[in-house]
């Protein structure tokens, strides 16, 4: 998928973002070949995260068709990112060449069953891309990646699952090793405190450094690894949230590069990550990537919604019902 002097790149693989190239820099960390995103991509390089992304504590899913669910303790003794072998290490069926909204874009679709990695209930997810170019003519054209995910519980197994689904893509706009240097600004002070685990205790409050004036990222400490609150009341946030407006997340640039990069979504929270624990060897056509080399936005539902009785709604997902949202990125050089 290519726009003027951008291009993008998309694997089967988890619907892998490869490549998202501007002004001839691929701002994405990523490897050459899908068989390498198979054999070393334990950061989940540019992944569809699913059927629940971030955690669930306890591995275990409460009071769901009315008993409880035990899944897969991959980050003990919790269950991350969907599980061992989660929507990102998935071959979905794709990609198709399709129009939507009146758009040129890209459909990939996986249909997980009943079952898989302990998660109840038949679904399909479907992940559109959507590539374009604005203020074209001007000094600094703007590459545009829209994505929107959609998953309809389309089995018969039981009344209810559970859906929280994200992108795992990690951005470097240094053209660096790392991203040292890169001005970052977040557009919410609003976070979920974690135990020591990364699970929520359940309240939000005011993050304890100031993250809404611009501040440099560095590829050491501090990193910070939280999660943020766009909509903080949870009674608000639809199972299927793209009936609301797309909101600014995060905006990031670099003085060297001249890069600039946002992140829309609407998602009511999202995981801001700053690769603490990137640890990827050196593959043929790709270098070795360590602590730093990328940062991650992760849109998404609470982490843990599925199992505190106030957030459960937004990501509780019932026989016959679709779940939905849509993220947007936004970069360009000066």
């Amino acid at each position: 998928m290519s726009t003027e002097e951008s291009t993008f790149t998309f694997l089967p693989l988890g619907a892998i973002i490869q490549e998202f190239r501007v002004a001839g820099q691929n701002i994405v960390l990523g490897f050459p070949t899908q068989d390498h995103y198979v054999k070393y991509n334990t950061p989940h390089f540019g992944a569809t995260i699913g059927r629940v992304a971030n955690r669930l504590k306890d591995a275990v899913i409460h009071n769901l068709n009315g008993r409880d669910y035990t899944l897969p303790k991959n980050k003990a003794p919790n269950s991350l990112h969907g599980g061992v072998n989660g929507w990102g290490k998935r071959v979905f069926d794709g990609p198709h060449a399709v129009k939507r909204d009146g758009k040129d874009a890209l459909l990939f679709k996986y249909l997980s069953k009943d079952g898989e990695e302990g998660y109840p209930g038949t679904v399909e997810v479907r992940v559109w891309y959507v590539a374009s170019k604005e203020d074209l003519g001007t000094p600094s054209p703007k590459t545009v990646l829209a994505v929107e995910y959609e998953v309809e519980f389309v089995g018969d197994e039981c009344e209810e699952t559970v859906v929280n689904i994200t992108n795992h893509s990690y951005f470097n706009i240094a053209n660096a090793p790392t991203v040292e240097g890169t001005k970052a600004q977040i557009m919410t002070a609003d976070y979920l405190p974690l135990d020591s685990t990364g699970i929520p205790l359940g309240n939000i409050e005011k993050f304890p450094r100031d993250v809404t004036t611009p501040f440099i990222l560095q590829h050491s400490e501090p990193h910070i690894d939280d999660v943020f609150v766009m909509e903080t009341d949870p009674s608000k946030v639809a199972l299927d949230t793209r009936t609301q407006p797309l909101k600014l997340l995060a905006r990031f640039s670099h003085p060297d590069t001249k890069m600039h990069l946002e992140v829309h979504s609407t998602e009511p929270a999202f995981q801001f990550y700053t690769g603490k624990y990137i640890d990827v060897p050196e593959v043929e056509g790709a270098p070795a990537r360590g602590e730093g080399a990328g940062f991650c936005v992760e849109p998404s539902r609470y982490v843990n919604a599925a199992n505190e009785p106030g957030w459960r709604s937004m990501t509780v997902l019932k026989r016959g019902q679709i779940f939905g949202c849509k993220n947007l990125y936004r970069a360009w050089a000066e």
